[in-house]
Formats: C-alpha cells, sequence, structure tokens
C-alpha cells in the first residue's frame, strides 16, 4: 500500500513526546514511554504473545493494574536527576575508582592490623553480615523495576537495584581482606548464623522478608524506599559510621560515606514520585496507611540493631529520628 502526501503526518520528534512542543531532552528520548506492557495496560493484558489469562498476565492484573495507587498520567513523571545509562555509569564509574582507592591505601598502611580486638568483634556481629541485608535490598529494588506503570519509574528502581549490588560487594571485599589480616573472628564463616540467629539483625530480616513477599507494586515502593532501605541506611550505614569513626575505623567510615551519596540519589526520586502521586486525588489516605504498617516494623528494626553499637540508646534514637523525619517531610511536601 502507497500512502499520498494527505495520509502521512510528519512528527519533529517521537510521538509520545510531541505534545511538549520543544526538543526532547537525552533522558527523555533514551527513558521514557519504554514499557511494553503500556500498549496494553490496563487491559489485563501485558504479554501478547501468552494467553491473557496466563500467570504473568494475571500477575501484572493484581499487583500493578489492582493497586489502590493510581495517578492519570504516570508516563509525566520524571527522575529529577534525569539519570541515564550513560550518565550512571560515568557517575559510578568515578565512584567505584575512589572506593578501589580506598581499599589500595588503606590495606598499604596495614589497617586492618590497627583495629582493636573488641572493634573487630563488633565489625563481625554488626559489619559483614550485611551483605544479606544489601543482597535483599537489591532483590526488592529489581523486583520494584519489573512491575511499575511505566519504564522512568522502572529505570529509577533497576538504578537503585545495581547500586545496592556494590554496596554487597563491597561489604564482601572487606570481609575478605578481614578473614585475611584478622583471625579468629569468624569473618566469611559466620555471617549466616549472624543474619539468621543474632538478635541484632532479626528486625531487618523481618523486615525484609516482609517486604520481598510485598507484590502490590505501591505498597512494595512504599515499604521499600520509605521504610526499610532508610532504616538500613540510618542504622547501618549512618550509625556505624559514626561508631567507626570513633574507634578510629576510617576506611568504613569512608565507605559508608560513599554509599550515602548512593542513597541520597535514591532518596531524591523517591521523594519526587512520591509527591507526584500524592498530587492525585485518593492516593495519600493508602501511603498513610502502608506508612502505619511498616513505619513500627522499621524502628524496630532499628532499635535492635542499635542496641550492640556504643550509646544505643542516643544511636537508637538518632536513627529512628531520621527515618521518621523523612517520612513527615514527603507527607508534608505534598
Amino acid at each position: 500500500m502507497k500512502f499520498g502526501p494527505a495520509e502521512v503526518t510528519r512528527l519533529r520528534t517521537w510521538h509520545h513526546l510531541e505534545h511538549q512542543k520543544r526538543k526532547p531532552t537525552e533522558y527523555e528520548i533514551v527513558s521514557v514511554n519504554y514499557h511494553y506492557p503500556n500498549f496494553n495496560a490496563g487491559q489485563g493484558h501485558y504479554f501478547e504473545s501468552i494467553a491473557k489469562d496466563a500467570p504473568l498476565n494475571r500477575w501484572y492484573a493484581t499487583y500493578l493494574d489492582g493497586s489502590p495507587l493510581r495517578h492519570a498520567r504516570w508516563a509525566d513523571f520524571r527522575d529529577p536527576a534525569e539519570t541515564t545509562y550513560r550518565s550512571y555509569n560515568v557517575t559510578q564509574d568515578g565512584q567505584e575508582k575512589h572506593v578501589e582507592e580506598l581499599f589500595d591505601r588503606f590495606d598499604e598502611l596495614g589497617h586492618d592490623t590497627t583495629l582493636s580486638a573488641d572493634w573487630v568483634a563488633l565489625l563481625a556481629r554488626l559489619y559483614t553480615p550485611a551483605r544479606y541485608a544489601f543482597h535483599a535490598l537489591q532483590m526488592d529494588s529489581a523486583y520494584g523495576a519489573s512491575v511499575t506503570p511505566t519504564s522512568q519509574i522502572s529505570i529509577c528502581f533497576a538504578f537503585q537495584a545495581g547500586d545496592c549490588l556494590r554496596w554487597l560487594s563491597h561489604t564482601a571485599y572487606r570481609t575478605a581482606e578481614l578473614a585475611k589480616h584478622r583471625d579468629g573472628f569468624g569473618f566469611a564463616r559466620d555471617e549466616l548464623e549472624h543474619w539468621q540467629r543474632d538478635p541484632v539483625w532479626q528486625g531487618f530480616r523481618e523486615l525484609q522478608e516482609r517486604c520481598l513477599s510485598t507484590y502490590d507494586w505501591g505498597e512494595h515502593f512504599v515499604a521499600l524506599n520509605l521504610v526499610v532501605k532508610p532504616a538500613l541506611e540510618e542504622a547501618v550505614l549512618g550509625q556505624l559510621r559514626h561508631a567507626a569513626r570513633a574507634a578510629g575505623d576510617g576506611l568504613l567510615a569512608l565507605l559508608s560515606e560513599s554509599q550515602l551519596k548512593d542513597a541520597a540519589r535514591h532518596r531524591e526520586w523517591t521523594l519526587a514520585l512520591l509527591r507526584f502521586v500524592l498530587a492525585e486525588t485518593g492516593n495519600r489516605e493508602h501511603i498513610e496507611r502502608w506508612f502505619a504498617h511498616w513505619a513500627p516494623l522499621g524502628d524496630a528494626a532499628i532499635a535492635a540493631y542499635c542496641s550492640a553499637l556504643p550509646a544505643p540508646e542516643e544511636t537508637t534514637a538518632a536513627a529512628q529520628r531520621a527515618v521518621r523525619t523523612l517520612r513527615a517531610d514527603a507527607l508534608a511536601d505534598a
């Protein structure tokens, strides 16, 4: 079939960006409207190559279409940092070089041999088992990337998952170094036992296991990015970092600061998305209900973990205050 001039409309940009009446940014070109399932969203038939009633289509119909979190224009959400695959890799390549330099420099100084036995024992209990917690964050973030209303949100989750994998890798590397330099403390041997049995980790283990089994995408987002992650970040990356400085462990303090830069980016897009959905009528009641359910679990996890840190009452209060302020500010901003 041939089309004449009357049948052809020349577009100046991608059809889904034409309404903006301006040249799209690099971020918009490579990030907006890239969900294949969007073509059938709301019809319960996300993947045309399989039957409409196939388990995968039913899953999306239940936990994406069926979520009480709603918005008339999901495609309008934008990552405030406009992070693309290219810019993410450029930024994180620099971050990784910084971390590698920290590892090399402190190793040259014989850092691990200078740490006190009490502090090394605390690392074996409170730090190296954190790779299990970071792995759970990675899995939770990857699930979030797989079941959202728009590619812009999925991309934010995907980069977050990549960062959590980096945190896991850093922790595993430090575990191997400590096992080499400080034998007799159970490094690279007892982490799973601590994660599964030690009371200081059971709050976070329960919290993350519950989050991993929360399939509704809206509740999963609120639970993970506004309760689980902030609680872990404030306790394991924040309060443990302060204890590390006091104990002369400059490496852990600097490593945690590098990871907290990632966490700040995650919070930026999280708060932007929360403001976006709260602007839509009817969403606030669901978000507040989810907060009411998840927040006590987060506070309990912080209290259990910080109970083993120096000055447990002060560290617990500081971490809990930080996450409560984050949640309060997020709701107030909208």
